[in-house]
């Protein structure tokens, strides 16, 4: 099952957390995988030497998307490369925390800049590949913030809503073309900022969540293999929640 053997693979954000866990997890099923960075070209060079060094494919793939434009040429270029895109998991994204009344706008456009523009550019540039080949799988990386909102987060919740929106839309118009598009929704996801938490705020976040623990990079990798894989492929325009049960 989820053999991805002959299929090239593109992740945004995948020099680390749970971009690099879906590069390792895609191209252990035989995805050849194209990993994304922007700055962390050491860290990207990293994911791409273990992913080698377990037997499978990669390559680097340098690019800022926060420039939609950039991000559409790049993903152009490297479909030609490559031969073909069959996977696109936009997962680069951005955090800029506060309150409404201290929100800047060009915070508001950086955000935007990244988690929405950057993700239809590199969306536009999968799909004109995709179409070619007749067929692609699109997954977006949202948050269980932009389903259920959370105080001090209104402009990031709004650009990781804007992803789920964008999600339906492009399920709905390239479906009769074979090309799937969904979402994975992570709920709070072990990473060095949460494993770093004092055990008290540990405790207390873990009782926000109904499993009583937070998840793992892996768990939204398998997601991410799950929707990319032929098995997934009668799933279009849903997003996949992986939160422990905090929003359902």
């Amino acid at each position: 099952m989820f053999d991805l053997k002959g299929k090239t693979a593109l992740v945004t954000g995948g020099s680390r957390g749970i971009g690099r866990a879906i590069c390792e997890a895609l191209a252990k099923q035989g995805a050849h995988v194209a990993v994304n960075y922007v700055r962390g070209e050491e860290n990207a060079r990293a994911v791409v030497t273990a992913i080698e060094a377990a037997g499978g494919t990669a390559e680097l793939a340098g690019f800022d998307v926060g420039h939609m434009a950039e991000a559409e040429t790049a993903v152009t270029a490297l479909a030609k490369k490559l031969g073909k895109l069959d996977i696109l998991v936009a997962n680069a994204g951005i955090s800029i925390d506060g309150l409404l009344l201290r929100l800047k706008e060009d915070d508001l456009d950086r955000l935007f800049a990244v988690n929405v523009k950057g993700s239809l550019g590199c969306a536009k540039a999968a799909v004109k590949s995709m179409m070619r080949t007749k067929g692609g799988r699109i997954i977006f990386v949202s948050s269980v913030v932009g389903e259920m909102g959370n105080a001090g987060q209104t402009a990031y919740a709004a650009s990781k809503a804007a992803l789920l929106g964008i999600t339906k839309s492009l399920a709905r118009e390239y479906a009769s073309r074979n090309i799937t598009v969904n979402a994975i929704a992570p709920g709070f996801i072990e990473t060095d900022m949460t494993h770093a938490l004092p055990e008290a705020a540990r405790s207390e976040l873990n009782k926000a969540i109904p499993l009583g623990r937070v998840g793992t990079a892996a768990e939204i990798a398998a997601a991410a293999v799950y929707l990319a894989s032929d098995e997934g492929g009668y799933v279009t325009g849903q997003t996949l929640r992986v939160n422990g049960g905090m929003y359902v």
